[in-house]
């Protein structure tokens, strides 16, 4: 799952001459993004980039418009919020932009996650470890589950049960198409959001040695099983 951001007071650490970096502003009453190179900075006063190609001149980006530059350095998508302070066309068409205040950084999902709309059962599990016994029907609640990686997902829920909260143990049940049927997968609540598809909980799953799948052809781990299925299905290389 992506962590938090972090916001730190502008240092040049987070520049480089030739740095592929993308802008994003509003143009016309929609947003639109626009790939640049980053090519010199006068701290703390501007940043020179490459204007884009994509944009003719006559689409005349006024002075003080609102953009953000953003970019991908050590596996973190580092950003900023800036503003268009002027152009020029020889000999060069180059675009300038004023010193950012603030910098964010967002370390990106270390696992491929992939869509996902399968059924799945979600129980509750004791504080001690162990699920509550006599299985109750208010122990148990029915879901989807919207995407999947192997560091968790996230469920797509009708209601949240009175137990449910963000820090809370569950054990999950659920197909892993074409793989087989997983079942007492533990997980953490992480949060709990209303969204367009009704309840969404994000999941991180702590692998205890106490799930198992019902494989189809092969065996395996379930952590091994999620991680093939989810490669296969980004194109990202299994590495189990």
């Amino acid at each position: 799952m992506k962590k938090p951001s972090d916001s730190s007071p502008p240092s040049s650490s987070f520049l480089a001459v030739g740095l592929p970096v993308k802008l994003s502003l509003v143009m016309e009453g929609r947003k639109v993004v626009h790939g640049s190179t980053l090519l010199g900075w006068k701290e703390p006063a501007w940043l020179i980039c490459e204007w884009p190609s994509q944009l003719d001149w006559v689409s005349g980006l006024a002075e003080n418009t609102p953009c953000t530059l953003s970019s991908l350095r050590d596996g973190k998508l580092v950003g900023c919020r800036t503003e268009i302070r002027g152009a020029v066309v020889t000999p060069v068409p180059l675009l300038f932009l004023a010193y950012p205040r603030q910098v964010e950084e967002m370390h990106l999902r270390q696992y491929p996650r992939v869509s996902s709309n399968e059924p799945a059962v979600v129980s509750r599990v004791a504080s001690r470890g162990k699920d509550r016994g006599g299985g109750a029907p208010g122990d148990h609640v029915g879901g989807l589950v919207k995407d999947l990686s192997i560091g968790g997902c996230r469920l797509a829920l009708e209601r949240v049960p009175s137990w449910m909260r963000t820090g809370s143990s569950i054990h999950l049940e659920f197909e892993l198409p074409g793989v087989g049927h997983v079942t007492n997968l533990t997980g953490v609540v992480k949060g709990i959001d209303k969204g367009e598809e009704g309840n969404v909980i994000g999941v991180e799953f702590q692998f205890d040695r106490m799930e198992y799948i019902e494989y189809r052809g092969w065996g395996g781990s379930v952590k091994q099983a999620i991680w093939r299925w989810t490669s296969q299905k980004s194109g990202e290389p299994a590495l189990y």
